[in-house]
């Protein structure tokens, strides 16, 4: 546009210059044709517009906002429209409590309330992306700051209208992903309505108040204590078992082996014994007395 407004502003002083007296009248007509050739380069340049790959082109012409959209690469227009260019590429927006991680500095975490009135801090991030065919709605209805515009106000809303239905230590444990789809399906539908697309919705961490995490770890510690508690108990019993059933092994043993000795199998026993003694190279003495066990003495 630049160059079309000099190319007419050196075409307009040449043509002046050829009805006027003036040492600079010989050169007018080298000032026009001047004139014409950065008219003509402006008009060349205007007309072609490059836009990026990731991006699309949003014209307008004196104001008024086109509909249709330019995609990526080279595009031939009007040389008198305006081209904006808008992002359509996953954009991520974090809202942290950790300093400079999030896309405002400090603290910017979202604090909420819950079903049980106990306040909790949740750290989101929300993946997203302009619609390419609503571009030019976006561009005419909200402008190219739509992150605080829409982004910012609708998802920090919509957490809080969500959070009263959960109590802190479920939101915290059991119902945190129900919570996180809950969310992710009203907020797709007002970025929806704006011409943005909702990719992910990422959880990223909440935290519960002192008090209750306290309470918390103090619950989780005596569950260990009893079910450490619980496996001593169940190992005392089957060491209880065990010595039961060796005990009764013994037992059974004993008595098996005492109703199968009888008198007569001793002496028999004693009679085999003195057989092997007397085959021995070794002289002995064996004492029979008439009851009880032969004694053996060595002669040695």
């Amino acid at each position: 546009m630049f160059l079309i407004i000099l190319g007419i502003i050196v075409f307009v002083i040449g043509a002046s210059l050829l009805r006027t007296e003036s040492p600079f009248s010989r050169f007018a007509g080298q000032i026009r044709v001047t004139g014409i050739v950065i008219l003509s380069i402006g008009v060349l340049t205007a007309c072609v517009k490059q836009v990026d790959a990731g991006y699309v082109g949003v014209k307008s012409l004196f104001g008024k906002v086109q509909n249709e959209s330019l995609s990526s690469g080279l595009n031939f227009i009007n040389p008198l429209m305006d081209v904006t260019t808008i992002d359509v590429r996953t954009l991520n927006y974090t809202m942290s409590g950790v300093h400079d991680e999030g896309a405002k500095s400090g603290d910017d975490a979202i604090k909420v309330l819950t079903s049980d009135g106990l306040e909790v801090t949740i750290d989101l991030s929300v993946l997203y992306r302009v619609n390419p065919s609503e571009a030019g709605r976006m561009l005419r209805e909200i402008g190219v700051d739509f992150e605080d515009k829409i982004v910012r106000p609708i998802t920090r809303t919509r957490i809080r209208d969500n959070s009263v239905y959960y109590e802190a230590v479920a939101l915290y444990s059991t119902k945190r992903d129900e919570f996180q789809t809950r969310i992710f399906k009203t907020i797709e539908t007002d970025f929806k309505k704006r011409g943005l697309i909702l990719e992910n919705l990422l959880v990223r961490n909440i935290t519960l108040p002192a008090s209750v995490k306290s309470t918390i770890e103090q619950k989780i510690n005596a569950e260990q204590e009893a079910q450490k508690m619980q496996f001593v108990l169940q190992k005392e019993k089957q060491e209880a078992e065990r010595k039961r059933v060796e005990g009764q092994g013994i037992a059974d043993y004993q008595r098996i082996i005492s109703m199968s000795l009888s008198d007569k199998q001793l002496q028999y026993e004693q009679i085999q014994a003195m057989k092997e003694l007397a085959k021995s190279a070794n002289s002995k003495i064996i004492v029979m007395p008439s009851k009880g066990t032969p004694i053996i003495l060595d002669s040695k």
